[in-house]
């Protein structure tokens, strides 16, 4: 496979689809892997842009099958990201980035092991609360509720190879950019996408 596998992920409120939907804007070589869900589609959502919109039957149907490379309920609902779309990106040579949980990192490890790991942290948890309770719609608890998610999630920071500290937008961004860079020079991956140049090379 000649293409690079980047998993994104981050607690609530760390900017992590902002940076995401930033650096799909920036780089046009990145794709996006769209998750299947139950879920029904909420108002502007696209089928096949922001989700593949399944029923349940249907997606239980392909858990059975074997057809997602990690899956997970949420709230009553299902997602998943599909392993053949991901693996025929990769071999045609396109990078692929995921937007999941450290759970589903934890899965998508099992099938592809050369994946990149990317964590996003906020600055403070006195600014992660802050953004967390911004909106002023939620109530204290819901919010106190989302803060322990969070607490709990960033405790898996270690198991990813990169941490990007959201503290400035544009600063993250570009930590986010220098990551992908970075692993598009490795040898391995250069060796990979430019085997006649080094069969000529060396």
């Amino acid at each position: 496979m000649s293409g690079q596998l980047f998993i994104v992920t981050a607690p609530s409120g760390a900017g992590k689809t902002t940076l995401v939907r930033m650096l799909v804007e920036r780089d046009q070589a990145i794709r996006v892997s769209v998750s299947s869900t139950t879920r029904a589609p909420r108002v502007g959502e696209v089928d096949g842009r922001e989700y593949n919109f399944v029923g349940v039957e249907d997606f239980l149907a392909c858990v059975k099958k074997g057809e997602f490379v990690e899956w997970a309920e949420v709230h009553g609902n299902y997602y998943g990201s599909s392993k053949r779309w991901i693996a025929a990106e990769l071999e045609a040579g396109r990078d692929v980035l995921l937007e999941i949980d450290w759970q589903g990192a934890q899965q998508v490890r099992k099938h592809f092991k050369e994946t990149i790991g990317i964590f996003i942290l906020p600055p403070s948890m006195e600014t992660l609360h802050a953004r967390l309770s911004g909106r002023g719609t939620d109530s204290a608890e819901t919010v106190a509720r989302r803060i322990a998610a969070a607490q709990d999630e960033m405790r898996h920071v270690d198991e990813f190879d990169y941490v990007i500290i959201n503290d400035d937008l544009q600063q993250a961004l570009a930590d986010l950019v220098s990551v992908v860079c970075a692993a598009r020079l490795a040898y391995k991956s250069q060796r990979q996408r430019h085997p006649a140049l080094f069969a000529s090379l060396l």
